[in-house]
């Protein structure tokens, strides 16, 4: 199953998983073991609770984590080596990711690639670049991505604080793209994500639990309002190092964004570009319009693989793509619970977020 591309091979890379424990240095093996035991030991410490896509999430330093993702982030604590020109794209989750990610390649790789026959029209959107959460373990016993071209791009759910200084840190020259949206809407994608995901073997979760516990925090990388403030708060500190986006913003006024975003990359749009509707024909190449109806993004036509046991089809990342679909959803008293929540959350940083009259 192909990862992501890679674009200076205009081909996917294949994670080749190793079997024979003689194939490894010994001593990376066995800091990859004691690594486990070290996961295994703090598990059993951790509160727990019901898991969207799992049976248990675990609160990890004041963030809701899969057993998978807790072991990611050990990883790339412990081994992860940023390069100066690295740009990762990080959001809670169903927050614009698959659209920023589409974008992002489009934008660094468009002087590589023809739209007539980009590999965005051949291969999913969230195969554009690796998903640093999981990917980082695809490769026994780690992913190094010394085969990534520069600059690498990176993309991540993890809240802002749970990072290494050496990505986060305001004199650590990594670039980050934050995209947030309405947590109204936020919650109503990822209920349908993960319970596509959720396995048949254990209760599917209805919305009003799910409502309830994205309410109270509880849910894959939440609380949700954390996460937001954690990057909004960077990227007032660091504007030159975090990006903040709004996916409202580019669903209302894409050119302008993608022009904000190319430029942030530093990697700006000449006239002679602006002239010959790049700009225009990256928003039209990324739209969800396009993007969804092609082949490859329906039922049958591919996956992405985040863990050994974890592919989700392609399919499965598009849904609406609008602004206020949880209008189809949600009481009034609901609606004014969670813009409470929002006011209260959000309240002296500056910030405004999916506030309805």
């Amino acid at each position: 199953m192909s990862t992501y591309l890679l674009p200076n091979q205009n081909t996917c890379y294949q994670h080749t998983p190793v079997n024979h424990e003689d194939q490894i240095q010994a001593e990376e093996h066995e800091s990859y073991i004691t690594l486990h035991k070290n996961l295994d030991h703090l598990l059993t410490t951790l509160p727990k609770d019901k898991g969207w896509r799992s049976e248990t999430i675990f609160l990890y330093k004041n963030t809701w984590l899969s057993s998978e993702v807790i072991k990611g982030l050990l990883l790339i604590n412990n081994y992860f080596k940023p390069e100066p020109t690295d740009i990762f794209l990080a959001a809670f989750m169903k927050c614009g990711t698959t659209w920023l990610k589409a974008l992002m390649f489009a934008i660094t790789n468009r002087h590589r690639y023809k739209f007539s026959n980009h590999p965005l029209l051949k291969t999913g959107p969230q195969s554009a670049f690796p998903f640093l959460d999981t990917h980082i373990f695809l490769d026994y016993p780690i992913t190094k991505f010394d085969h990534l071209p520069t600059p690498r791009l990176f993309a991540t759910h993890y809240a802002h604080d749970l990072l290494p200084t050496s990505m986060t840190s305001p004199t650590s020259p990594c670039k980050f793209v934050y995209v947030c949206r309405d947590p109204k809407d936020a919650l109503i994608s990822k209920w349908h994500f993960m319970s596509k995901l959720r396995s048949k073997d254990l209760v599917p979760i209805s919305f009003n639990e799910a409502y309830e516990a994205f309410c109270n925090g509880v849910s894959e990388y939440g609380p949700f309002w954390d996460h937001v403030l954690g990057y909004w708060k960077a990227s007032k500190e660091s504007p030159k190092k975090i990006l903040f986006l709004k996916y409202e913003d580019m669903k209302k006024e894409p050119e302008l964004e993608v022009r904000k975003l190319a430029a942030f990359m530093e990697m700006a749009f000449s006239a002679e570009e602006e002239e010959k509707g790049v700009v225009e024909a990256i928003v039209k190449l990324c739209s969800y319009e396009n993007l969804s109806s092609l082949e490859v993004n329906k039922g049958g036509g591919g996956g992405q693989k985040f863990t050994a046991k974890v592919t989700v089809d392609n399919e499965n990342f598009f849904r609406k793509g609008v602004v206020g679909d949880w209008e189809n959803y949600m009481t009034e008293e609901m609606k004014d619970r969670i813009d409470s929540i929002t006011i209260n959350k959000l309240k002296d940083s500056g910030l405004t977020l999916g506030l309805t009259e």
